[in-house]
């Protein structure tokens, strides 16, 4: 203060605005009595030292948080104040949202508000303050958005079956930072440490992925992390360690146990019966039961254990025009063969449903033959009044002929290297002759004496007897033979009989041809 020009002995200086000093200099005190403050001269103008600040405005509130990494309290706002004209210093600059009670303060014109859930809308105001007192409140400024980053995932588990080389990781959708995602990643790291390839996810809602030709035998963990449109976020936490399981790929050939073939009747002249249906095929090298297609190989984890069984075939009927009974399934790990159906009795016994149909008696009326079961094997064929008009079995290459009286052909396959036929269908019985059981393995009918029976380890049905009071033919036993890498050995479990084992090629093989117990690779 120029205390020289404006001594305190005379007052300070008074007036109303027009009459301020027009010679003033830094620091003059003038009081001014139209406006009824104290004023100083700042160089440039006079301005209010003991009076609250004149109203300040806003400008649109701007997202400033667009380069944080997000945590719970990384949403931002900024707003930029312009003080008012008139009123006393600015000292501080407040800014308030209008709904969640959020607010901050700064001395410059630029206030940040933090703390903020980014997605959510926010309405700014604000007011200036300085020792003297607090302005009015500012209108409220546009509302607008915080955004950020998207908020670190939450992270699940890595998994596999163990007869694949897949492994599953999962995870948790947290904040997506208040934009949309654009991607979601996944990072493998080979013993934890070293990263592999990422993967994007097939969605931005997804929640898992799975990953395909990792190494087998070694460790992994997995890291997952979320883009938006402000970039990506930090890595989530590591998952569990997952070893992807050494596998072994085993092709299959699995042939369940076929049906008997019917009993004749002594007092029945014009009644045959019908053939055993042959046992399902499933195979993974050449060719299946059914006309359906080829099946895919297993994988099977060195060292696990994995069930074999071998289906027996089913009894003729017995004598006195009974049918027979079907066989029982054969099984490799997942892997299901059905039992070949039962060939029906005379009069008008219907055959048996099964992996192959047992076919449908002749007599009195029209006797169904049983459906095969799809991808496995035929139906048996239906029989009709007649002694020599009863059913074949259905076979695994076709279906028995209606009244018809061979059995349905089976499948041939090369599973072993060398071309095999399994699943013959049986042969009717018939009054008067002898029928032909289907290729494969398939039982004769007959008309009297003994009935043929299916071929052990063909899974081929039993043939039908005819008039004589005999039994059916008995169904052929099925088989399995798994082909696996002459580089690995097969361990066979108590229970199970088999074969030396074979190779062709690169590959091994082994036939099993009666029980059930587990077999292991290693």
């Amino acid at each position: 203060m120029a205390l020289s020009q404006y001594p305190f002995k005379g007052g300070i200086p008074t007036g109303n605005t027009a009459g301020r000093p027009a010679s003033a200099v830094v620091g003059d005190v003038y009081y001014n009595g139209q406006l009824g403050l104290l004023e100083i001269f700042d160089g440039s103008e006079f301005i209010a030292c003991s009076a609250p600040p004149t109203p300040p405005t806003i400008a649109t509130p701007t997202d400033a948080s667009t380069t944080d990494a997000y945590t719970s309290t990384a949403g931002k706002l900024s707003v930029v104040f312009t003080d008012g004209a008139g009123g006393g210093l600015v000292g501080q600059r407040n800014a308030f949202t209008t709904a969640g009670g959020h607010s901050a303060f700064s001395s410059g014109t630029t206030v940040t508000i933090a703390g903020l859930t980014p997605g959510t809308s926010y309405t700014l105001y604000g007011n200036s303050a300085n020792d003297f007192g607090t302005s009015v409140n500012t209108p409220e400024a546009v509302p607008v958005t915080p955004t950020t980053l998207p908020e670190v995932r939450t992270i699940g588990t890595a998994s596999t079956s163990g007869t694949t080389s897949d492994v599953t990781v999962t995870w948790t959708n947290t904040n997506n930072g208040g934009k949309n995602l654009t991607s979601i990643t996944i990072t493998p790291f080979l013993n934890g440490t070293t990263a592999g390839t990422p993967q994007t996810a097939a969605s931005t809602s997804s929640t898992s992925y799975a990953f395909t030709g990792l190494t087998q035998g070694s460790s992994y963990t997995f890291k997952v992390k979320a883009t938006n449109a402000n970039g990506t976020c930090a890595d989530s936490t590591a998952t569990n360690s997952v070893t992807i399981p050494t596998l072994v790929t085993v092709n299959y050939l699995v042939v369940a146990g076929g049906g008997g073939g019917g009993s004749g009747n002594e007092a029945g002249n014009s009644e045959g019966s019908g053939g055993g249906g042959a046992g399902g095929m499933r195979c993974s090298v050449t060719a299946t039961g059914g006309g359906g297609t080829l099946e895919s190989a297993l994988n099977v984890g060195v060292g696990a254990s994995v069930t074999v069984t071998v289906g027996g075939g089913g009894a003729g009927g017995a004598n006195g025009g009974n049918p027979g009974t079907s066989g029982t399934n054969s099984v490799f790990s997942s892997i299901t063969s059905t039992a070949g159906g039962a060939g029906g009795g005379p009069s008008s016994g219907a055959g048996t449903s099964g992996g192959c149909g047992g076919g449908g008696g002749a007599g009195g009326g029209n006797a169904q033959g049983g459906a095969g079961t799809e991808n496995q094997g035929f139906r048996g064929g239906n029989g009709v009044s007649g002694g020599n008009s009863a059913g074949g079995g259905g076979g695994t290459g076709a279906a028995a002929v209606n009244a018809g009286n061979t059995g349905g052909d089976g499948t041939a396959t090369s599973i072993t290297g060398s071309s095999l036929t399994f699943g013959g269908g049986g042969g009717s019985g018939k009054y008067s002759g002898t029928t032909s059981g289907g290729s494969g393995g398939g039982g004769a009918g007959a008309s009297s004496g003994t009935a043929g029976a299916g071929t052990a380890n063909t899974g081929g049905g039993g043939g039908g007897n005819g008039r004589s009071s005999t039994t059916g033919g008995a169904g052929g036993s099925g088989v399995v033979i798994l082909r696996y890498p002459s580089s690995r050995t097969i361990t066979v479990g108590a229970g199970l009989t088999a074969d030396v084992t074979g190779t062709d090629g690169s590959f091994s093989y082994k036939k099993f041809t009666a029980g059930t117990g587990n077999v292991s690779w290693s």
